[in-house]
């Protein structure tokens, strides 16, 4: 299977798609002005104990109190607050924790106000960003993740990921990391570990020391809230939790995040910078790689398979509710056959809109109402082989009794919503336009005074694909007898986002000409 990263950098945002044989899974966005990120380290202050809840809300900077439940401290927190206290006060003279005496474990069925007390600073980790009206959800185990591995502090477990099945290979891994981990720190060893000698993953270590190092570097003196770890952006935690062989092009259409990312291969996997491109900005990066296309049909409330089935996905507060149509086209030959079949390719795109708007919560799907009870065992065992490719935690139930399947799949982010409903292009919801015959007239006069005010500038014009169709329609085209009355050549750029009567006008730095 090949896997492209395609990149859209603007101004304010990062637009991420990664699409699987050409097909968009996962669709990412990073506003630059984004201060929390799953995985950033705070120092925190106890706002409020609620023992009803059992549960803490933490002052991390954020306009809404972050949420600590009982059931995230971890039972190691009698250790990360001693640290936290003592690296504050300057009694804990080292990141290092070989001669740092691990406190007991707190106990699974404990109450909140036993092991917090009211403005005591503490050390967390986002575990979900902000969603709706909720504020971040905060962890106290911390982990401080990388390619290969995930350092634990506080724990002397080394955990070896499930999805490598070699027993030798687990067991080489297990003895390796045990040999190189610092004492009373665990290691998680990642799926992409498979095959790695020990020197790449001695090297990852020491880079994630250095970051425990940082983080309590900064506590000394320190009064909460304070941010002390940022996670990577997006794009390269994206790069850092999925990037494979079979990965076949990162393009990008900014020259600085192409060259950090760049860097950032360099670091992890220098035998993948091959693979990084940087998009020329002819068109939209998105519109070449058929993006723009695919978010156009794949959101909204009705999705469409190939064969003319369709889904219907409706969300409330609670869950979140997908049915399951065969349309018209299903044949009657073999009606079971014929059910399986829509119900399999259901599947199919059901796993792929999880991962692509990231729904997360509850999931009912009425999948179209099977019989037979080997179709129905095949159906779930597909869904389950579908939904491997998803990261996301996820469990699925069986079909019930009435044919439902259930879902359960992790959140973390809110979902990702976008309003695929267009405004009329032309009549812009007035229900009136222009006369289209006058459009070529409306430009050809707006270009005639944009060259009279810049001369010497070099003019492009976008328009919708159709005007560009027509404006170089046949020999002399309007493009060739623009170039004889003005001697000058205007590119001519198709941007199918644009209505059809609408046009707009940039120089050569491609910046847009502005007419009012």
């Amino acid at each position: 299977m090949e896997k492209d990263l395609i990149i859209n950098a603007s101004p304010t945002q990062v637009e991420i798609a990664l699409l699987e044989d050409g097909k968009l899974v996962e669709l990412h966005n990073q506003k630059t002005n984004n201060n929390f990120s799953v995985g950033d380290i705070f120092l925190g202050s106890i706002r409020r104990l609620m023992p009803g809840l059992n549960a803490a809300f933490v002052d991390i900077g954020h306009k809404k109190d972050a949420f600590l439940h009982y059931t995230d401290l971890g039972p190691k927190l009698n250790s990360l607050l001693k640290f936290t206290q003592d690296a504050i006060s300057g009694k804990q003279q080292t990141h290092l924790l070989d001669n740092f005496a691990i406190q007991p474990e707190i106990v699974k069925t404990g109450k909140i106000d036993q092991v917090l007390q009211k403005r005591q600073p503490v050390l967390i980790q986002i575990l979900k960003e902000p969603i709706s009206t909720k504020g971040p959800r905060l962890s106290c185990e911390l982990t401080i993740p990388g390619r290969y591995l995930v350092l634990t502090p506080f724990n002397n477990v080394v955990a070896v990921s499930k999805k490598i099945a070699n027993a030798e290979e687990r067991k080489r891994l297990q003895l390796l990391v045990e040999s190189i981990r610092p004492k009373n720190f665990g290691v998680i060893v990642r799926t992409a570990a498979e095959g790695k000698k020990v020197a790449d993953l001695h090297e990852e270590l020491l880079l994630m020391v250095q970051k425990w190092e940082s983080i309590f570097q900064q506590l000394n003196k320190a009064k909460p809230p304070v941010k002390l770890l940022s996670e990577l952006d997006k794009t390269s935690s994206i790069l850092r939790d999925i990037l494979n062989d079979s990965f076949s092009k990162i393009v990008v259409n900014d020259r600085n995040l192409y060259q950090n990312i760049k860097s950032y291969l360099t670091a992890i996997a220098p035998e993948q910078i091959k693979i990084v491109s940087l998009h020329k900005p002819q068109k939209p990066i998105f519109d070449v790689y058929g993006v723009s296309k695919q978010i156009k049909s794949a959101f909204g409330k009705t999705a469409t398979m190939a064969s003319g089935a369709y889904l219907v996905i409706e969300s409330t507060e609670a869950m979140h509710v997908i049915d399951v149509n065969s349309g018209h086209k299903m044949g009657s030959k073999n009606q079971e056959d014929a059910v399986l079949k829509v119900n399999m390719e259901a599947a199919e795109e059901i796993a792929r809109q999880l991962r692509l708007r990231d729904i997360g919560g509850i999931i009912i799907i009425d999948f179209i109402d099977m019989k037979n009870n080997e179709h129905r065992k095949v159906l779930i065992q597909q869904m389950k082989d579908f939904m491997k490719k998803d990261r996301a935690q996820h469990t699925i139930l069986p079909l019930s009794k009435f044919g439902l399947m259930q879902i359960t799949r992790q959140r973390v982010r809110p979902e990702v919503r976008i309003n695929t409903a267009e405004v009329c292009p032309t009549c812009e919801g007035s229900g009136k336009i222009n006369p289209t015959v006058l459009l070529t007239d409306e430009i050809e006069r707006d270009l005639v005074y944009i060259l009279q005010s810049r001369p010497k500038s070099k003019i492009k014009i976008s328009v919708h694909p159709f005007v560009e169709a027509y404006l170089k329609k046949g020999l002399p085209n309007q493009q060739h007898k623009w170039w004889l009355k003005h001697q000058k050549w205007i590119t001519i750029k198709p941007v199918s986002d644009l209505p059809v009567n609408k046009y707009t006008f940039y120089d050569e730095n491609d910046d847009e000409i502005r007419l009012n």
